[in-house]
């Protein structure tokens, strides 16, 4: 099981120290949580993972259920035996994902889509959800929910958080005596009553903590944080909150000062394929021609052991040739960023200094006065 200690809450807004507990460690919280999609944080090891305190990580029920596939999860034992990981992992329940697919039909009992691997029928309910991520065996399952279109119609969405409700009612049934901590989700769109709505049905619900669904899917940042300012009260503070999707410090930031605890991200390594780093005055593209001679780090603030060894100059001409190295490098580099980050944003909560870090995060550029300005003093607890 899954229990959130607090230790902490600023005075300078909602913010918030914890330590979450699960049956393969402890984990300081706020966190950020890489995301393993097929069981792989690409481009890094385990090892590395290990090596940045990366004390939790993500999997996919839907892409894990597509390949290796249960017999194979079954067979060793559940994701953390099959990867070589001893520490914790979250599973999400592969909503996101097949609502994310064109060709689907949303029933009361489930969704029907065809597999994206070889286009088989395939109909995924809250129960298949539950046996799959139950397989994978990972510390925190997510309940099974309809995450919408940012476009969608208040009538769709009003719709879709009762069907939200119903998903979660029958994981809870078909997920009882598992031994694993299942999170609820709140949907309800960019409708303030409708979040109001789904955060009362769910936190009525006996679930071990519970996250904020169908945020940062597109919508402008100051949606985002209208949203999120008014929702996250509306979450139980003796459960773990968790903001799904999010990972760019902007957010990172506009989730934490509002109470949210754990939040996850492909951002890093995906950028880090592109060939874009996260550094303490923004992002830099390392594709760029200007970096053909440069002899200094990706970034001067940064001790990783890609800052510590590489120049900008040789990454350039690693992605100028497409060479994996070079997407490998970045992947690393932005993962220990984002680590380092908020271990620096724990501290400054910890020593009542969360607004000055956020200050001189802004005047560093690596966030956008929209993100300074996201502070007010309604949101102080």
């Amino acid at each position: 099981m899954v229990e959130l200690k607090l230790i902490k809450k600023s005075n300078e807004c909602k913010a918030r120290l914890g330590r979450l507990c699960t049956d393969h460690g402890e984990i300081d919280t706020p966190v950020f949580m890489p995301v393993g999609t097929n069981g792989t944080v690409k481009g890094l090891w385990q090892s590395q993972l290990e090596s940045l305190q990366a004390g939790i990580i993500l999997g996919n029920a839907f892409h894990l259920y597509l390949r290796p596939g249960l017999n194979v999860l079954r067979e060793f034992g559940g994701l953390h035996r099959f990867m070589s990981w001893p520490h914790s992992i979250l599973t999400d329940s592969g909503g996101f994902q097949v609502f994310s697919l064109s060709d689907k039909k949303i029933l009361e009992e489930g969704v029907k889509f065809r597999s994206p691997l070889d286009g088989s029928q395939i109909f995924m309910t809250p129960e298949l959800s539950m046996e799959i991520q139950q397989a994978i065996g990972s510390d925190i399952a997510m309940a099974f929910d309809e995450c919408v279109e940012p476009g969608a119609s208040r009538e769709y969405v009003e719709d879709s958080v009762g069907r939200t409700t119903r998903w979660a009612r029958r994981c809870i049934e078909a997920h009882r005596e598992s031994g694993q901590a299942l999170f609820g989700i709140v949907q309800g769109g960019f409708f303030e009553d409708l979040r109001e709505r789904s955060a009362a049905e769910i936190t009525s619900m006996d679930f071990d903590g519970f996250a904020l669904g169908g945020l940062s899917v597109g919508e402008e940042f100051p949606i985002t944080t209208r949203i999120l300012s008014h929702s996250v009260d509306l979450l139980p503070s003796d459960r773990a909150r968790y903001l799904m999707g999010i990972g760019s410090p902007d957010i990172i930031l506009a989730a934490v000062e509002n109470g949210i605890d754990m939040f996850d991200c492909v951002l890093p390594t995906r950028m880090g394929r592109h060939g874009t780093a996260l550094t303490w005055t923004g992002r830099v593209n390392l594709k760029a021609a200007r970096n053909r001679f440069d002899r200094s780090p990706v970034d001067e603030e940064c001790s990783c052991a890609v800052c510590s060894t590489y120049s900008r100059a040789y990454i350039h001409h690693l992605l100028s040739r497409d060479e994996m190295l070079g997407k490998i490098l970045l992947s690393y580099h932005n993962i220990s960023f984002l680590m380092e980050f908020v271990r620096e944003l724990r501290e400054a909560i910890a020593e009542e200094r969360y607004m000055d870090f956020k200050t001189e995060c802004f005047r560093n550029g690596l966030i956008g006065s929209d993100s300074l300005e996201s502070f007010s003093s309604e949101r102080m607890g």
